[in-house]
């Protein structure tokens, strides 16, 4: 497993190796044991699928607050994706600032994001399907959504806000100035 460090502290690009030979390859998405020996020791709770059907459909900017906050582990099945992972860390050197990362079935890559980070992303390709862990599982009282367009963020999703595969969710969420943070730095990683 290749892993790589992001701009932000504790957001890391896993890519696994892949064994391949004339039927195809195999990949070790995640091994508890050699993940440990690196230095992640997370306990996941639970795995999430999503489907998009077109291209440039956004997710998010999603969170889960204390006390369900949750790390993730994204990972592309089929498709592409630029996944998005913002510093909601109060008193973070980083807060408010983002790391951006492609993510496709092609390039096996993972965005490994910790609690205290608001998450999303845009499908670069049609019928795009997306996998990713979560080390609690979902809970609606503690779930919440900041707008994935703010400009205050600058986050370049290439995609045209007026042409985005929203839900309504993500429509109505704050801007990020109208939202108060649940996360503080030194709060669990």
């Amino acid at each position: 497993m290749q892993i790589e460090p992001t701009a932000i502290e504790g957001v890391w690009i896993l890519t696994p190796r892949r064994h391949a030979d004339a039927r195809g390859w195999f990949e070790e998405s995640w091994n508890r044991d050699r993940m440990r020996e690196a230095g992640f020791d997370l306990d996941w709770a639970q795995d999430n699928h999503s489907m998009s059907i077109a291209a440039g459909t956004v997710r998010g900017l999603h969170y889960q607050a204390p006390p369900r906050a949750q790390a993730k582990l994204v990972r592309v099945l089929a498709g592409a994706i630029l996944d998005v992972a913002v510093d909601a860390r109060e008193g973070s050197p980083s807060f408010g600032a983002h790391v951006a990362v492609e993510l496709s079935a092609a390039n096996g890559r993972q965005l490994l994001i910790p609690e205290g980070f608001l998450h999303g992303f845009v499908t670069r390709e049609p019928m795009t399907h997306v996998a990713y862990k979560c080390t609690d599982t979902w809970s609606p009282a503690h779930d919440g959504a900041v707008a994935w367009d703010d400009p205050d963020l600058a986050i370049d999703w290439g995609v045209d806000p007026a042409a985005a595969h929203l839900s309504d969710k993500d429509r109505a969420a704050p801007r990020w100035r109208d939202w108060t943070t649940p996360f503080r730095m030194g709060d669990r990683p």
